[in-house]
């Protein structure tokens, strides 16, 4: 009776007791915000970020020799037209399309029976006039006949001949032969066609392919230097004297054989500024075609204490160019140099730069002038790191394992 009155008297009073469980929660959020209330102001500074990290190259002279690749064509060492020199109807082909054929070799028959017979009729001619000057030159010695009967014996015997060695020749231009000796192609006329003399249209064509020229084209200022090279003899020549070539093929791949240069035009192209260059190269296997793109090595000379940057280092501007340099303080430096031109995708540096100048070639683009900077550690060859990361299995693999007997345990 008593509890019961209690229980009213509280629920009278509008008083709720909490459970032990929420109690704490409330008090530990009530400490919470007093200490944070309570607690030192964060009156410290940010901290500043770490200076950026680069990769950098130490500078180092060296001596190359400069290569310059032109690109060019091959051509035909000799190029022979074959084309009738009489009229007439080609009787027969003698040759194979695509083979190599011999100079004075017979390619085509063309029909000779009208030939036949009018180098028989010169010959007929030339008997009779030949036996009527011998006549006359007897009588002529004892004044039988006039000396201008003389005369026009001798001179109609002379024409006689004449005409007889032009009916042979004629007779002769009926089998048409390759004035050359080379790779012929295929014929243009086939068994029955009329063919006359002087057509425009060759018959076939006849190409000498080796040796073969590479023609090629180079600006005036370039030859310049390499005339100079040649006079200073930093250029390596063959046994002529002539400057070494070499080719690199429409595949990339170099060919087998080294060229020699011939010779250069004798103008400048006025609209491009360059000079056609033509080279000669071996070419027994017959590898090179009339007509394929190429590219000629030609060496330009030996240069000394030059400095091979990669591109990415190199800022380009107008008239001059900025590298960045690392100096004893890590500090960023920017330093003009002068580009010369491009040596297997670097560039080769002439001035502006010393031995062991520090270049940054990667995280160029983190920095600037004066900046201080951080040197990324060079990453572990690639090789190494499988290595590091297979040796412990190889190791774990190498060591014996413990039998599991009973007397172990």
């Amino acid at each position: 009776m008593q509890q019961k009155s209690e229980v009213e008297v509280k629920e009278n009073d509008g008083v709720r007791s909490a459970s032990p469980a929420r109690r704490s929660a409330l008090a530990l959020a009530v400490m919470a915000f007093v200490a944070a209330g309570c607690g030192p102001a964060n009156n410290a500074a940010p901290s500043e970020p770490p200076p950026p990290e680069v990769m950098v190259e130490e500078a180092q002279a060296q001596s190359i020799t400069v290569v310059n690749e032109l690109p060019g064509r091959t051509a035909a060492f000799r190029v022979a037209e074959v084309r009738p020199q009489v009229n007439g109807i080609v009787e027969r082909r003698l040759f194979r399309e695509g083979s190599d054929v011999e100079a004075g070799e017979q390619l085509y028959q063309i029909d000779d029976a009208t030939y036949q017979a009018a180098h028989k009729k010169a010959i007929a001619n030339l008997r009779t006039a030949e036996l009527q000057a011998k006549r006359y030159a007897e009588l002529s010695k004892v004044q039988a006949v006039s000396r201008q009967a003389h005369d026009d014996a001798q001179a109609a015997y002379l024409q006689a001949r004449a005409e007889a060695d032009l009916a042979e020749i004629n007779l002769e231009y009926t089998k048409v032969r390759s004035p050359i000796s080379g790779r012929i192609g295929r014929s243009a006329v086939s068994e029955g066609a009329l063919v006359t003399n002087g057509q425009p249209n060759a018959m076939a064509t006849v190409q000498q392919l080796d040796p073969i020229y590479v023609d090629m084209t180079q600006s005036s200022v370039e030859l310049m230097a390499l005339r100079k090279a040649l006079e200073a003899g930093s250029i390596r020549r063959d046994g002529d004297d002539s400057a070494v070539v070499r080719l690199r093929l429409e595949d990339g791949s170099v060919y087998e054989h080294e060229g020699v240069l011939q010779f250069s035009e004798v103008e400048v192209s006025p609209g491009t500024g360059s000079v056609t260059l033509r080279a000669q190269f071996p070419n027994p296997d017959r590898k090179l075609l009339p007509g394929m793109f190429v590219h000629a090595l030609v060496d330009s000379g030996r240069r000394d204490d030059v400095y091979l940057v990669p591109n990415q280092a190199v800022m380009l501007g107008n008239g001059s160019s900025t590298v960045y340099v690392v100096d004893a303080e890590n500090r960023v430096e920017p330093r003009r140099v002068v580009n010369e031109r491009m040596v297997d995708n670097k560039w080769m540096i002439t001035d502006g730069l010393e031995d062991g100048d520090r270049i940054i070639v990667e995280g160029r683009q983190k920095v600037r002038p004066g900046a201080t900077v951080q040197l990324a550690q060079a990453a572990a060859p690639e090789g190494a790191t499988e290595a590091a990361e297979d040796a412990p299995a190889q190791t774990a693999a190498a060591a014996p394992q413990t039998p599991n007997t009973p007397d172990a345990q």
